[in-house]
This record gives C-alpha cells, structure tokens and sequence, in this order.
C-alpha cells in the first residue's frame, strides 16, 4: 500500500517540526514551546517505534545496539561507518515516526525534535511547520560533549579503549564528518525557515523562544 504525501500532510497539519544540527538549541527549544504554549512534546530520540516490529534482519540499523559486540566498536567505528548508520537510522524511522504523529496529533498541536530528512519534510509540512536551528560546524564538534544528555556516557567509553587518544581523535573525525559544512550549508540552503547559533556565550533562549513561536503561528 503506497499513501499519497497530501494525505500525510493532511493528517499531520498539528504538527510543528525542529531539524538542524547539534549543539544548535533545538531540544532546548522544543522543550520551552511545548511549555509555554501547551504543546505535546516529542523531544530528541523520542519513543515512536513500537516494541516487536524490527529486527536486525529488516531494520539493521536501528537495531544496531542488539548486535554490535560492544561499546568499545560502537565508538571505534570510521567516520564513513558511523554516518552510514546515521543516515540509515534516519531513513528506517520515517514509517514509524510519521505513523506516531499521526496517532498523536488528531487534537492537540505536537512539537517534534525530528530525525526527518528534507526531502521528506518538503512533502508532508508547510513552511511555517517547519524549523531549521543550526550551530557552525565547529561549535557543534567543539562542544559535542558539553551535554547533559548521553554524550558525557560515550566519552567516558573512548577513555576505556585501550588508546584512548586514538580513539578520542577517531570520534573527533566522525564528528566533523557528521557535522561537515557541506551538511551545514545543505540545512541552510534548504528553503526551510532557519537560525543560526554563531554565539555559544550568550543566553538567547527567550530571543529565539519569541522568533521560532511567531514563525510557528503561536503568538498573535
């Protein structure tokens, strides 16, 4: 069964979209909007694969953690194996992440840190749906690990490789190929609405919090 893109669109017109790259304050604002205007929050790696409908044979990448031998080759892998499994997660997500916000959406507006890629987002959003937050390439690399999420957890893993300072500048090399300026200028180039985070020293949360709900329709 193959459903048409204007369907979805119909289906998923509650819904507010935030993509980009990392360290650029997209769960951060997620988080605030959904708060502030009462949105359902779908923050970042939210839960929308239901348990028992993957499996390493049909979607090898989201099941990756079931089969990799370890953290120690979780975190070793080259720059090209590691965005190969970036961007086959993204795609393996597509059907269970749209189908969610479907589920989710029917009567309340949804706010989504999403792993949704561009070309999909063209055809299921309207432009002021969608939100692009980018930080340059260098704060994303520079600053990967200054997170309270599961970064602080992944540096703690390359410090137990045997070489920790190789590995430590293996994981530095796949990070600048994930966060390239090539993807940068993709994202920016895109046609979607975007901000750019140039500034890691000041705090404009409440500035970018006002910018991103009058972009959204959710001020007067």
């Amino acid at each position: 069964m193959k459903i048409n893109y204007s369907t979805i669109k119909h289906y998923l017109k509650n819904v507010l979209f935030i993509n980009g790259t990392a360290y650029a304050g997209k769960s951060t604002m997620v988080k605030m909007l959904a708060d502030k205007y009462d949105l359902i929050h779908c923050g970042e790696n939210y839960q929308c694969v239901p348990d028992g409908l993957t499996s390493p044979e049909t979607h090898p990448n989201l099941c990756y953690f079931q089969t990799m031998s370890g953290w120690a080759e979780f975190v070793s892998r080259t720059p090209d194996e590691y965005l190969s499994w970036i961007n086959g997660c993204t795609q393996e997500l597509i059907e269970f992440e749209i189908t969610y916000l479907i589920s989710i959406a029917r009567d309340r507006k949804v706010i989504v840190d999403t792993n949704l890629p561009m070309h999909v987002l063209r055809e299921i959003a309207d432009y002021n749906q969608v939100a692009i937050m980018l930080a340059l390439p260098h704060i994303s690399v520079e600053h990967f690990f200054n997170r309270n999420d599961d970064k602080p957890f992944l540096l703690v893993q390359i410090m137990k490789l045997d070489d920790p300072e190789k590995g430590l500048a293996n994981y530095r090399n796949i990070l600048e190929k994930i966060n390239s300026q090539e993807a940068y200028d993709e994202w920016l180039n895109s046609g979607f609405f975007t901000l750019e985070r140039k500034d890691t020293t000041q705090d404009t949360k409440a500035a970018t919090l006002e910018i991103l709900a009058k972009h959204f329709g959710l001020t007067s």
